[in-house]
């Protein structure tokens, strides 16, 4: 079984991912990393250089190359909703788990939204931005995991290996 975490920034996809993968034994998958990794520069850069469509293309180019064996957590970023190639394509190889989290919660978490590299915010609010993806994170899921303000990492990654316990294998 492979997993896949999606959400806006700040929900924890990376963290939570991460101990996800730790609990389970799984390898984890940051494709925000990889992207960094293969321009060179960070997700700012690329949106200011290039625009929010470079990222969103780089992103879904990235998912699509991952070499998908079982017993991985892929990480990637909130904008990859986006791609319904890279959807589709982590769809059919992987659990798709939105972490649903309140956008009072999501603000707490990003205090740089001017460097963080976030897709569409540009012009635009974080309020306007969630409420434009919530319904694709809710199109993709396979299931969600409510996250309350009270929430852990190590809560919600358990939420998370409780959740899919009795998911079938893809």
């Amino acid at each position: 079984m492979n997993i896949t975490l999606i959400g806006m920034p700040g929900s924890g996809k990376t963290s939570v991912g991460r101990e996800v993968a730790r609990l389970l034994e799984y390898k984890f998958v940051d494709i925000d990393l990889l992207i960094k990794q293969k321009a060179g520069c960070t997700l700012q850069e690329i949106i200011d250089t290039q625009g929010d469509e470079a990222l969103v293309l780089l992103e879904g180019k990235i998912v699509l190359g991952l070499p998908i064996s079982d017993g991985i957590v892929i990480s990637p970023g909130g904008s990859i909703v986006y791609s319904q190639k890279a959807m589709d394509f982590l769809k059919a190889k992987s659990t798709i788990i939105f972490l649903h989290t309140p956008l009072s919660r999501v603000k707490h978490q990003i205090d740089n939204q001017e460097s963080r590299g976030i897709v569409g915010l540009k012009g635009r609010s974080l309020e306007q931005l969630f409420a434009e993806r919530f319904p694709l994170y809710q199109k993709y899921a396979d299931m969600s995991i409510n996250i309350g303000d009270k929430d852990t990492v190590n809560s919600v990654a358990t939420k998370v290996v409780e959740a899919i316990r009795y998911v079938p294998d893809k």
